[in-house]
């Protein structure tokens, strides 16, 4: 299909055309104003999947297939999603923007630069460190520089630099730090939780960026550059339009990784697809353990909506690696493999009940799936009276997707009672963690190490017991431990560390071996992508 100009794909959305601000003539920021009288109030649907294997989901995929599903039955729909990090561009994951015929572009500048947002949110997270290490070395702040939990952050990832010692040489003050990956630091997510500039300036003045020698915290007001960061972030608050290749609108806005953060795209753009159509999917990172728990727990109670349906996504290939198939034999058909697979499965749909929201089963459809295998899913899902339907959007698209998109639809009318959390925000930081872990992941309930328990009592004074919680852990399994595949049992949550998010308004609880700044693998993507005489980027996967 021929590319929408950016203007025009505003403006059938019914977005004035003062509100546009172009970058280029295939995307777009949209001013905040659009939302102070938005004309509708879609239908919002959630897209999550079964447990990450290395035989793929395809979720964004899936993601982008429906809303093109949606406008092939001329329903009227909008997309919202994360940005990617460049970090899984060059490592292992090599793009995030759909793949095959369900894809958003321009898909080579969204997995890059894209409009600077990831810039804007690395350089004000730096410049706070700045800052603090300026008045450390000045002595004009109550900082303790043995306290000091504001790291640095870079959009890549970067296995050297998770532990460095700055201000040698007599160029500050010496102490031990470390880098995180952009996507973690507690301004990305405060970026994708703040609905306006007034919230987004009292979320950056409630950062804690460490404590004073009596174990007092010390935050982001005090080192009193928040205007400074509000200046950096003025135009990354602002959404950003592009299009799916059917020409489905898409708001591309954000990317906090759901191991290490709330893993969901920014309210105000969720909010901006709400408005502006009357299907608005969106997606939550990895499987419904980690981004669907979160997007519940954490998006949908500072933005006061719900989703009117959950979809999660499998495939027959991740189904049979977690019945105990290796990646090399997911071409065989085996529908015991996919029965025992199932387990992971049951294991999500059983937590997403919890939220009391219709729940539809999407099977991406790889070209070795056999009927018989769609049956054992069919049937299964029947018996736990959930729809399912199966899509090819990576091969045929919207036109793939008609289906799903017609069960979506149809599980959107049913009424869903009022949300109500998981956890309430009045009871203690254990009790919360072992809700999650129970409820969530089927565990007996969590250990908190020594070490962590001690943390915790500090950071009740800057007001962990007011917050939510935010979970990091291993994506590759619904326990803590990654070698763990299908739907383990018997097992506890293992915290091994806190950090206070107070800006975002939840605590990260570090569990297992989980990094807040990832690696390359052996052979990283970057080693296949380039750029031709003509100035195409090749090798970036999905593109």
């Amino acid at each position: 299909m021929k590319e929408i100009p950016i203007f025009d794909l505003a403006d059938k959305l019914g977005i004035d055309g003062d509100f546009v601000e172009p970058y280029g003539r295939d995307k777009a920021k949209i001013s905040l104003d659009a939302l102070k009288n938005p004309p509708k109030q879609g239908k919002l649907i959630l897209v999550s999947a079964i447990t990450p294997t290395p035989a793929g989901e395809g979720k964004t995929t899936t993601s982008i297939g429906l809303a093109q599903g949606f406008k092939k039955i001329g329903k009227s729909a909008a997309l919202a999603l994360r940005q990617p990090s460049m970090g899984p561009v060059f490592g292992r994951k090599g793009g995030a923007t759909g793949g095959g015929k369900s894809t958003v572009q321009p898909a080579t500048e969204i997995n890059l630069q894209f409009t600077g947002d990831f810039h804007a949110v690395t350089s004000a997270h730096n410049l706070l460190a700045d800052a603090i290490d300026n008045r450390l070395y000045f002595r004009s702040t109550r900082l303790d520089s043995r306290r000091v939990t504001w790291k640095r952050v870079l959009d890549m990832n970067d296995r050297a630099l998770r532990n460095i010692i700055v201000g040698c040489g007599g160029n500050g003050v010496p102490r031990e730090t470390g880098f995180d990956i952009t996507v973690a630091s507690e301004i990305m997510a405060i970026l994708c939780l703040a609905q306006n500039y007034e919230d987004l300036r009292a979320r950056l003045n409630k950062m804690v960026v460490g404590f004073d020698a009596e174990n007092k915290p010390v935050f982001a007001e005090e080192i009193g550059v928040t205007g400074s960061l509000m200046a950096i972030l003025k135009e990354a608050l602002k959404p950003n339009l592009v299009q799916s290749v059917e020409g489905v609108p898409a708001f591309i806005h954000g990317g906090p990784f759901a191991n290490i953060a709330q893993g969901c795209n920014s309210v105000i753009a969720t909010k901006m697809a709400m408005s502006y159509a009357d299907y608005a999917i969106t997606e939550a990172g990895f499987a419904f353990d980690l981004g669907g728990e979160k997007f519940f727990d954490i998006k949908c109670r500072t933005a006061d909506f719900a989703p009117d349906a959950v979809v999660i996504v499998a495939t027959i290939r991740a189904l049979k690696m977690h019945g105990g198939r290796s990646l090399k034999e997911l071409t065989e058909a085996d529908v015991p493999a996919v029965e025992r697979g199932l387990e992971n499965l049951a294991a999500h749909i059983d937590s997403a009940k919890k939220f009391k929201r219709p729940i539809v089963v999407a099977i991406n459809q790889f070209p070795t799936d056999t009927e018989e295998e769609f049956a054992a899913v069919r049937n299964f899902c029947a018996s736990q009276n959930v729809a399912c339907a199966v899509a090819n959007v990576f091969g045929q698209g919207g036109e793939g997707a008609i289906e799903l998109a017609k069960v979506v639809a149809a599980a959107c009318s049913i009424p869903s009672p009022e949300f109500v959390p998981i956890y309430p925000l009045d009871v203690p930081v254990e009790e919360k963690l072992n809700i999650i872990a129970r409820e969530i992941y089927g565990a007996d309930g969590v250990t908190i190490a020594a070490k962590a328990r001690k943390k915790l009592e500090m950071l009740e004074r800057a007001g962990a017991p007011q917050l939510m919680i935010c979970m990091a852990k291993t994506q590759n399994s619904i326990s803590d431990d990654p070698a763990k595949l299908g739907r383990p049992r018997n097992f506890t949550i293992s915290v091994r560390d806190f950090e206070i998010a107070a800006g975002a308004g939840f605590l990260v609880a570090l569990t297992g071996e989980i990094m807040r700044m990832p690696a390359l693998p052996k052979v990283p993507c970057a080693e296949s992508i380039d750029l031709d005489a003509d100035g195409n980027i090749t090798g970036m996967l999905g593109v």
